[in-house]
């Protein structure tokens, strides 16, 4: 069991310093760490990457402007190629990549308060210019794409400019995308040039790939949400969180693969996470290239379903291997109620090898059950520990954790009840009294919060009934929750700025896994006081007729929305006359030659 324990202890226990401790230790290995990137990842790709660094971080700067920035970079990165011993070589990347963007002139004039960060020292500094990143930049205009003629002779002269053009205008429009994403979207939209500059019909052919690349760039949006989720989670709670939530998802993806070998992949996982998290664009795509590798030289360890995506070009496996469909289970795994209820050594083991013992358990459990959600199975483990804390002090603990299937499924089954009423409400009503119903619920659980925000909120809850109800059964529960775990995090990172009420913040101070279940049950907040009624709330006029469907529909749920934060106590009989009421009076008052009088009258 010591090999055990010792992987345990790295995984669960590995501090912030131990990344600090490998990063020293690598760079003592090469002695300029600029040096041992750029021969790493090649000057084209190297090029790209510090471009994909200096958008994300001075957004509002022109292209020839940030050229100049990825010159002086590319410069000395040659000079340390050439003389590792040279001045400036041995400095970290990430305070190379900041020190050039302190001495742009007259920072201060176009990024404001941003240029205080350079007074900082690091990692603060880096710290301070993540939190001036904008995440939907109204400033950078729509991408306008040239003629056909003009993209591809630009292709045939100019290609590095016009793939670093595109690299540039994707990295500040999504300032907190990992660069490795972002390599592959200009590998498609390469590829895109390659196949239809050959061809009779450029235009046609290109008009074809935009499509394609538009529903890529759409999937690039989502896994930015991800990323920037697993994120939060490394930063709000930490190595040991994020590392069990990853040794969930591989364990259930992977589930032939030893271990030892997904708890290796877990603590790099990490590591490289921290890394493109961090801003550190170069060392992300460095790193995650040999994650990557390492993945695929061992294809057979871990998953005979990776061939197909390790045979494609380096930029394009990393896509590849994250919509790779999961494993199959292994034949006759053995029940885990022998080993870790019915043992009468368990509270041996468990307290010889705390972490070592439950970070097993996790991976014997998630194999089992592709199934279930990450949280889900979180917060068993946390039950198992909890009931096995308890169970191991009595005089005689197998009798104490005897009914722990019972214990444990309470949460299976509440997940589940949570899932199928929600699906069945979707499926039965459709998408409209969906909405509705999750407006009216999470208007009463926090009616503090905007007509706006909760209407956001609304629809993005929608939107995973939309995505996950239509799924076969199995994935149903695991894309619920997944979605979900992402709304209310992000519902918790804005009530940290701006304070909901006691509830939401009793649950945004729940244990990661423990969230959304708290969200479900909450219930009314009993200590609202709503304001007094406003008869103008009800003070309608033409708009309400002439305005498009979509604007129409979202004025009447905001008003929905205000209805019930001035009548929280409203029963759905009530709600339902009332919308009864309203649309009957537009009909009406929409045919009418005076409609607003028409209106004021009703």
């Amino acid at each position: 069991m010591k090999w055990l324990t010792l992987i345990s202890f790295i995984i669960f226990l590995s501090s912030a310093s131990s990344r600090n401790l490998q990063r020293t230790a690598r760079d003592a290995e090469h002695k300029s760490p600029i040096a041992h990137r750029f021969n790493d990842l090649k000057e084209e790709t190297f090029k790209a990457v510090a471009m994909i660094t200096f958008a994300q971080y001075l957004q509002r700067c022109s292209y020839d402007g940030l050229s100049k920035l990825v010159k002086d970079v590319v410069d000395l990165a040659h000079k340390c190629v050439a003389n590792e011993d040279a001045p400036e070589c041995s400095k970290p990347l990430p305070s190379v990549f900041l020190d050039e963007i302190c001495q742009v002139d007259k920072l201060r004039d176009s990024y404001g308060d941003m240029a205080d960060c350079c007074g900082k020292a690091d990692p603060e500094r880096n710290q301070c210019f993540l939190s001036f990143k904008v995440q939907h930049p109204d400033f950078v205009q729509r991408y306008q794409r040239p003629a056909a003629d003009v993209i591809c002779n630009e292709y045939k002269d100019h290609r590095v400019q016009l793939l670093g053009n595109f690299v540039y205008s994707v990295a500040r429009r999504n300032p907190f995308l990992h660069a490795p994403a972002i390599l592959g979207l200009a590998a498609e939209y390469e590829n895109a040039l390659k196949s239809c500059c050959s061809e009779s019909d450029v235009g046609a052919c290109l008009e074809e790939k935009v499509q394609q690349l538009a529903v890529i760039k759409e999937r690039a949006k989502k896994i930015d949400v991800k990323q920037q989720h697993g994120c939060r989670i490394l930063e709000k709670y930490g190595e040991r969180t994020f590392q069990a939530n990853k040794l969930v998802r591989l364990s259930q993806k992977y589930p032939k693969a030893p271990f030892a070998e997904l708890v290796k992949m877990v603590h790099d996982v990490k590591d490289v996470y921290k890394e493109c998290c961090d801003g550190d664009m170069v060392e992300c795509v460095d790193d995650w290239s040999e994650l990557v590798a390492s993945l695929c030289s061992k294809q057979d360890v871990f998953s005979s379903k990776l061939k197909p995506c390790c045979e494609l070009p380096a930029v394009e496996r990393t896509k590849c291997i994250m919509e790779v469909e999961f494993d199959d289970k292994p034949d006759n795994l053995p029940s885990l109620v022998e080993k870790y209820i019915q043992d009468k050594e368990v509270c041996k083991s468990y307290e010889a090898n705390h972490d070592a013992f439950l970070s097993e358990f996790v991976y014997e459990y998630s194999r089992r059950h592709p199934e279930l959600s990450t949280q889900l199975v979180m917060r068993i483990t946390k039950g198992y520990e909890t009931l096995l804390d308890k169970c191991c002090k009595t005089d005689n603990p197998a009798e104490c954790y005897g009914n722990a299937v019972e214990e444990l499924n309470k949460h299976v089954k509440e997940t589940e009840d949570v899932v199928k009423t929600n699906c069945e409400l979707f499926n039965t009503h459709g998408e409209a009294d969906f909405l509705k119903g999750i407006l009216v619920r999470y208007t009463k659980k926090m009616p503090q919060v905007s007509s706006e925000t909760l209407l956001e909120i609304g629809k993005k809850m929608t939107g995973v009934g939309k995505k996950c109800c239509n799924l076969p059964e199995q994935k149903r529960l695991s894309c619920s929750e997944h979605y979900l775990s992402i709304i209310i995090e992000d519902m918790c990172k804005r009530q940290e700025s701006t304070p909901i009420n006691e509830q939401v913040s009793q649950c945004c101070n729940e244990l990661y896994s423990y969230r959304r279940p708290c969200f479900t049950a909450m219930g009314v907040d009993t200590k609202y006081v709503p304001p007094p009624f406003d008869p103008m709330m009800f003070n309608f006029d033409e708009k309400l007729c002439t305005a498009a469907p979509a604007e129409r529909e979202a004025g009447q749920l905001k008003m929905l929305v205000n209805l019930i934060k001035r009548k929280p106590q409203m029963t759905e009989e009530q709600m339902k006359t009332i919308g009864g009421s309203f649309t009957a009076m537009v009909e009406k008052c929409c045919k009418q030659a005076d409609v607003e009088g028409c209106l004021g009258e009703e």
